[in-house]
């Protein structure tokens, strides 16, 4: 039986071009959690042949995006910000972990790391996101820590 977050990270994902574009796999999805996976292609590289870095970016704004959404409430960024330490090369393997630091009423506080293929630190990031009153779907129980795991 599919559950609620793993419905509403579909809804998401169906129209979210771009997290399509970028091969995000979702591994794991529970509302305040999630685990995504990435392989960098020549597509994303900038002039330096590494890795453009809106796309760890983008990478760990999804995963924070469906993790507050997972709650069951529309919500999105309204500030974000991300330290690289690390290049991602050409075919890394980037695996970006969320952990929700704050929920409140109107707000969702959230961080990301983002680790590569050898376990090595690539980017921390920390977004805060506004959650609306308008649920996702009406059968929608907030607070529902249903886990799902699966390949998109």
């Amino acid at each position: 039986m599919m559950t609620i977050p793993q419905k509403i990270v579909d809804a998401m994902m169906l129209e979210d071009a771009f997290s399509q574009w970028l091969g995000i796999r979702v591994i794991t999805i529970s509302p305040g959690d999630c685990h995504l996976q990435m392989q960098v292609t020549p597509g994303m590289l900038n002039g330096f042949g590494i890795a453009h870095g809106g796309i760890a970016f983008a990478l760990c704004d999804s995963a924070c995006s469906f993790a507050v959404n997972a709650h069951g409430r529309k919500a999105m960024s309204v500030e974000t910000g991300i330290s690289q330490f690390k290049a991602i090369q050409p075919g890394d393997v980037l695996n970006c972990y969320v952990k929700e630091e704050s929920l409140g009423k109107k707000l969702g506080i959230y961080t990301a790391e983002v680790i590569n293929q050898d376990e090595v630190r690539i980017a921390l990031f920390k977004g805060t996101y506004y959650r609306s009153d308008k649920k996702w779907f009406e059968e929608n129980t907030e607070g529902n820590a249903a886990d799902y795991s699966r390949s998109m």
